[in-house]
């Protein structure tokens, strides 16, 4: 019997020391509004419930539009995570008395709100000029994109990378076409560039000048890109929860720069590589979430 209520004493001691350490997310505190049938918005959720103890309160875009105010209100929240751009467009309407953190949008948004922090899903460019260097045959990377996607994924200029910018489909097929002395091609997650056309012209522009396509997803890789870099959705739960963990320790924020995720995942097309005759280091491949043969 004494040995028991050691053993249940020391559990509740070790829980209490637990407590000490782990970020604060108590009750309802974090009012987070995404559509948890997405399986991105999923997995971001699980990081943030991951980072924060305790539990949240989560509602779709849907059950918020045009209430959110009302809703913040009767929940007694302290905090508003914006998962997504349907969710952010409401929770920019919010006084700016209340912090706000957004996630799961590509770049960020252009706001004045302040009491606004948050993280985009799109790579940066120099997260691609990192992992290159690793490949011999890749010297420079042309980046080909818009204005403001290159304002906040290419702001490191080097020797290394060049930089187009276009403002259609139309100049981005022109561009490609007119690319001199780049040994690699990156996309930029911009929809009204890559349409189904641009793509068609990328892709056969790439195998027959033999540059690879260094793309933004698994489809591309799918398709024939080289590789690509994808945002861990966990990971980036676990930046916002800790950032909403700061706003409730010290009860507000103010306007913070937009990070980019921390983590990446690596997609490669083994076969494009044979064809191009590009050696992919062991350390590289054995590092890739997912080959395509």
């Amino acid at each position: 019997m004494l040995t028991r209520i050691a053993l249940v004493v020391s559990l509740a001691l070790a829980l209490v020391a637990w407590a000490g350490f782990a970020p604060r997310c108590q009750a309802a505190e974090l009012l987070v509004i995404g559509d948890l049938q997405l399986k991105p918005v999923l997995d971001t959720f699980s990081g943030i419930q991951k980072t924060c103890r305790g539990s949240v309160k989560s509602y779709s875009p849907a059950e918020v539009q045009g209430r959110l105010a009302a809703v913040y209100e009767k929940e007694g929240a302290k905090v508003v995570i914006a998962l997504g751009m349907n969710a952010l467009h409401e929770a920019l309407s919010l006084p700016p008395s209340i912090p706000v953190v957004y996630g799961l949008v590509v770049t960020p948004p252009v706001t004045s709100r302040a009491n606004t922090s948050g993280f985009y899903i799109a790579t940066p460019v120099s997260e691609y000029a990192e992992l290159v260097k690793k490949i011999g045959a890749i010297a420079r990377i042309a980046v080909v994109g818009s204005g403001e996607q290159l304002h906040w994924l290419a702001r490191e200029s080097t020797e290394k990378v060049s930089v187009v910018n276009v403002k259609n489909s139309l100049e981005f097929i022109t561009a490609i076409k007119q690319l001199s002395g780049a040994s690699s091609l990156l996309l930029l997650p911009d929809v009204s560039l890559l349409t189904t056309t641009a793509m068609e012209e990328a892709y056969t522009l790439s195998f027959r000048r033999r540059i690879p396509i260094l793309g933004i997803s698994e489809r591309h890789v799918k398709q024939g890109a080289l590789l690509a870099l994808v945002f861990e959705p966990v990971s980036v739960g676990r930046q916002i929860g800790e950032q909403a963990a700061r706003l409730l320790k010290k009860g507000g924020g103010g306007q913070t720069q937009p990070a980019p995720p921390r983590k990446f995942e690596l997609y490669i097309n083994l076969d494009t590589a044979k064809k191009m005759g590009i050696h992919l280091p062991d350390e590289l491949v054995n590092s890739a979430k997912r080959l395509y043969p």
